[in-house]
């Protein structure tokens, strides 16, 4: 049998330029959040952000929307725990489920990783017109749709 050798144009491809923003702009928010003298990794400011647009979640609900299995969310609770930003507390209904919320600090914290974010947004978009980013949006969503269509097969 013989096979035919394609040529793959890797760095022509989508794949590459997605995987080098994403590490750029992840240095970026490191470096601004230490420049900061916040003890905070991207990870725990989703959890804070996730948790100031609705404190009491679940940790379920927490780990559905931050695209984390149980264990390593409990994992990453237990640091922002030991940081003072969460709490976690036993419902009242079901012993067996934590809601997670926020401490007098972590709203702190938070407050003081907006002005940030908004700097990281605008600087991600600068020279990018509306249009553009509405266009950047739709293809991403597309992706990530090509690759959720992939999951439910398998």
């Amino acid at each position: 049998m013989k096979f035919e050798e394609r040529n793959i144009d890797f760095e022509n491809s989508i794949g590459p330029w997605l995987g080098k923003t994403v590490k750029v702009v992840d240095y970026y928010l490191q470096e601004s959040l230490k420049g900061k003298n916040l003890d905070l990794t991207k990870e725990q400011m989703i959890v804070l952000k996730r948790l100031h647009d609705k404190n009491g979640q679940s940790q379920n609900e927490l780990a559905f929307i931050t695209l984390r299995n149980k264990s390593s969310l409990t994992r990453l609770l237990s640091n922002m725990e030991k940081k003072h930003y969460i709490i976690r507390k036993k419902s009242k209904n079901d012993k067996r489920i934590n809601h997670v919320h926020l401490t007098d600090f972590g709203i702190e914290t938070f407050k003081r990783v907006k002005p940030i974010l908004k700097n990281m947004i605008s600087t991600m978009e600068q020279n990018i017109s509306a249009s553009e980013k509405e266009q950047i949006i739709s293809i991403l969503k597309k992706i990530q749709y090509n690759f959720d269509s992939k999951f439910e097969s398998i």
